[in-house]
């Protein structure tokens, strides 16, 4: 077992999958059932929750450092892209938007998002569609805002622009000639 493969420190951001966007405000030596073990601690403020993870969990349960430019680009370039609806039932798709927002995995979060997104001129949203896109878009927004230095509503901001856009020339393609 490597004794350390992953290596945050305290200040670091990181990407827990299951929670988004979270701080290392700490490392912690704890005796737990007799053992001893280091712990990060997580803050994560936009749901003012704590997490301890056992430093030599943090790989297992997918853990990382914040994304590259090269995967932001490309998770902001997927927003672009033309959104794919499968025709399947919505309780399938959903466990699947779910299953791809806590991946972890920018891109991924990006195809939910551009996938849900509805621009104006659309048809409304179901309760549960707008819930998983705002929770994908919250998710998106906060390693954004955390790579660019800048708050979550601004960062939220740049991603709803990229999808007006995007359903602007999407929409234009539909239009009868």
């Amino acid at each position: 077992m490597a004794a350390k493969a992953l290596s945050f420190d305290v200040g670091d951001y990181v990407v827990y999958p299951k929670h988004g966007v979270g701080r290392v405000i700490e490392l912690q030596r704890q005796e737990i059932a007799g053992m001893q073990l280091e712990l990060y601690v997580l803050r994560f403020e936009k749901e003012r929750m704590t997490l301890r993870v056992p430093t030599n969990k943090a790989e297992s349960v997918g853990m990382r450092k914040l994304s590259s430019d090269k995967t932001l680009r490309e998770a902001l370039d997927t927003l672009t892209g033309k959104p794919r609806v499968k025709r399947t039932m919505w309780s399938r798709r959903a466990q699947e938007y779910e299953a791809k927002i806590n991946s972890g995995d920018l891109v991924s979060i990006a195809e939910v998002v551009r996938d849900l997104f509805r621009a104006d001129d659309q048809p409304e949203q179901s309760y549960s569609e707008r819930q998983i896109f705002e929770g994908a878009t919250s998710r998106l927004a906060r390693e954004l805002a955390a790579m660019e230095q800048v708050d979550e509503p601004t960062a939220q901001e740049k991603i709803l622009e990229i999808l007006r856009k995007a359903a602007a020339i999407h929409n234009k393609d539909k239009a009868p000639a």
